[in-house]
């Protein structure tokens, strides 16, 4: 590892250590909670001076009949601590209790909670992000604070980021062991803000740099081993334990077993996390292989193909950073070399030849073992494509406050149902369907205008059935729409837990004018008169009669 950091990697570091200052500015603690299981949950927790500290939890909010033994935390290095022996598909709440060293009195922090894994047949929400890139400054803070927010609104049991959240791998010959230290660290005050409640998945990106070519040069000293060092430092993400399956290869220089890739159940669905970079790679001779030189590697593969095979689950999501760790776009990307099994677009099916003994491409496995939706980033904006039965789905950039930059540069990549905007992927598992939302967040300056509103659903679909036990319903007190009477801009105003909705605006002779799954309408367009809109929900439909004068 070179001593002399280039100049553009040295601006990019120094901001980062100003951004980590002052994100973390005023805030003493931050617990990271993590591998939540039927009976088990890991906090990490810091602290930015000496402590002595406890946690104490039980099934019934402040009361707490359970305790963890005192332990000593020192300044700004987490520790691990788990709270084991708990009843499954169970909400518990649970509280910090901390002092200084040499301090007699204990001070609690706020009450906290979790959910260990559901039962079949329940009902609960995820959430998704991706591309926070806020070491690069594409990435704004506030825009990610606010997007933050907006998932811990959703009480979703978990959340998942799809990558390029540490980085950075831009100076890779440059960066220290201290510099991915900080890059990873720096996260902590924005992620604790939600994920005291909310456990936390990494699935790797890109500018991580966690992959074969920089693993591989020389070793120790480079950014894939100080990312894996410092990632499990501060996040505890899963490792084969009975509950996870994973892998299992023991890697050296401290790193262990790296938690790269994993998978478990929660209530009817089965999650896959991959990691599309760490792969037992043909090519380590450039940090992005392409065509053929790709691969999960076979001990990955091997792992896919009989987590498929032996899951009962009645939904199967999978996960990466994007299919085959580089390139742009989805269903027009899927069909080609191990991911789908053609030489190239057009061209002839030659998985066989470049992958002897292996059953079939992981697109094919997909389509056999029927997996649901495939969640991708990457390419910074949202997309949804159905492939072969596969919906896949690209998630946009979680704290992009132009709105735009993965529009502008990778929507041609895409064939269907693209659009700009940040914020995060909401999926409600049910049994009878899974509900996916893509929850748009705004800056307050930028919903002056009325025309957006923070945490309007841009996007809507469901997998399944959502439509059983349709009812009517005509009271205000259920769903209000604002102004009445509207001039340029209508507004829906629904209940806490209703995320699935459509909203239609209809004249006086039945004909239906507008539709939107967003609950904010542009109806500038619209002449004066008296008019109907109808909300549609998973198991209501609200009719109400509106006046529209410019």
């Amino acid at each position: 590892m070179q001593n002399k950091r280039s100049l553009s990697g040295h601006y990019i570091l120094t901001l980062l250590f100003l951004f980590h200052f002052l994100s973390s500015f005023a805030q003493t603690h931050s617990i990271i909670l993590g591998r939540p299981t039927d009976v088990s949950i890991t906090a990490s927790i810091q602290f930015d001076y000496d402590v002595d500290c406890y946690l104490e939890y039980g099934t019934n909010s402040g009361v707490y009949t359970n305790t963890i033994p005192v332990f000593n935390n020192t300044a700004n290095i987490p520790d691990e601590k788990d709270l084991q022996n708990l009843m499954p598909d169970t909400k518990y709440y649970y509280r910090m209790q901390y002092r200084a060293v040499g301090a007699v009195a204990y001070t609690p922090t706020a009450e906290y909670s979790f959910h260990t894994q559901r039962a079949q047949g329940s009902t609960y929400t995820f959430t998704i992000e991706a591309d926070e890139h806020l070491y690069d400054k594409k990435g704004v803070d506030n825009m990610y604070r606010i997007t933050l927010e907006n998932e811990a609104a959703d009480n979703p049991d978990f959340m998942i980021t799809l990558g390029d959240i540490f980085g950075d791998d831009h100076t890779p010959s440059t960066t220290t062991l201290a510099d991915m230290d900080t890059l990873h660290n720096a996260y902590r005050p924005f992620l604790s803000n939600i994920c005291h409640s909310v456990p936390f998945y990494v699935c790797l990106g890109n500018h991580e740099g966690e992959n074969d070519y920089y693993l591989d040069s020389m070793p120790p000293n480079n950014i894939g081993v100080s990312g894996t060092l410092t990632r499990k430092k501060y996040y505890p993400n899963p490792f084969p334990n009975g509950f996870y399956s994973g892998n299992t290869v023991q890697e050296n220089f401290g790193m262990d077993l790296p938690e790269n890739y994993y998978a478990w159940t929660w209530g009817d669905a089965l999650f896959i996390v991959l990691d599309v970079y760490r792969t037992e790679c043909h090519d380590t001779l450039v940090a992005k292989p392409q065509g053929w030189n790709w691969t999960l590697g076979q001990s990955q593969y091997n792992w896919l193909l009989n987590t498929l095979q032996s899951s009962t689950a009645r939904y199967k999501f999978v996960f990466a950073h994007h299919l085959r760790g580089q390139g742009r776009g989805a269903v027009l990307e899927a069909p080609l070399y191990e991911w789908g099994g053609y030489q190239n677009t057009g061209g002839s099916y030659t998985f066989a030849t470049h992958r002897p003994g292996w059953p079939m491409s992981i697109h094919e496995l997909f389509v056999q073992y029927g997996v649901n939706i495939f969640f991708q980033g990457h390419d910074h904006l949202f997309a949804h494509e159905v492939l072969d039965s596969v919906t896949y789905q690209e998630v946009p950039m979680a704290a992009d406050s132009t709105y735009e930059i993965g529009m502008l540069a990778n929507a041609d990549a895409y064939t269907a149902d693209t659009l700009d905007g940040t914020g995060h992927l909401r999926v409600t598992v049910a049994p009878s369907c899974v509900t996916v939302d893509f929850v748009r967040a705004y800056l307050p300056a930028d919903t002056v205008s009325g025309v957006h509103q923070n945490r309007e659903v841009a996007f809507s679909y469901t997998i399944g059935n959502c439509t059983s036990g349709l009812s009517q319903i005509n009271s205000d007190e259920v769903i209000k729409i604002f102004p009445n009477p509207a001039n340029s801009v209508l507004s829906v105003k629904l209940p806490e837990g209703v995320f699935k909705y459509k909203v239609e605006l209809v004249n006086t002779l039945g004909e239906s004018l507008l539709h939107s799954a967003s609950n904010v309408m542009d109806i500038s367009g619209i002449p004066d008169g008296i008019y109907l809109v109808r909300v549609h929900t998973d198991t209501s439909e609200f009719n109400r009669k509106m006046i529209i004068c410019h």
